[in-house]
């Protein structure tokens, strides 16, 4: 999987765009989320497919079904600068271990320090360990 990861960041971040996330199922399927910051078009992901292809058929990566998307307007947060990126956006977390006796909080990212995120619940400030997060995805707000 490290290798996989690595051949899709490596060709990815070559063409320009930044991987947000790669899943890998059981049954063959690679899913590979993509963006940039003018925003993914169709053509994006069929450059980005079709490279991808290329390159797995020479690094000899085993699948049966390649996705390429961007990642939507609730895309995961995944890495440091992800959090740092979105400040001043709502999101939406769920946790590893309880803190406060719940799992799921959903606020405002005031920013990450020292792999600490700050989070506005309601006008209270909640201090969250980037290493006890399980899930973090934007909230769409319309």
């Amino acid at each position: 999987m490290a290798d996989v990861t690595k051949v899709v960041e490596t060709t990815v971040t070559g063409l320009g765009y930044e991987l947000v996330d790669l899943e890998i199922s059981g049954r063959g399927l690679m899913r590979v989320l993509l963006d940039k910051p003018e925003g993914i078009t169709l053509e994006d992901c069929e450059l980005v497919s079709n490279q991808l292809t290329r390159v797995f058929t020479v690094e000899g990566v085993d699948f049966d079904r390649l996705e390429v998307s961007s990642p939507g307007l609730d895309r995961p947060l995944k890495k440091e600068a992800d959090f740092v990126r979105f400040q001043g956006s709502k999101a939406q977390l769920k946790l590893r271990m309880p803190m406060s006796g719940r799992k799921n909080f959903v606020g405002i990212l005031s920013g990450v320090q020292d792999g600490v995120l700050q989070l506005d619940v309601d006008g209270v400030q909640v201090a969250i360990e980037l290493s006890n997060l399980d899930k973090a995805r934007l909230v769409p707000v319309f």
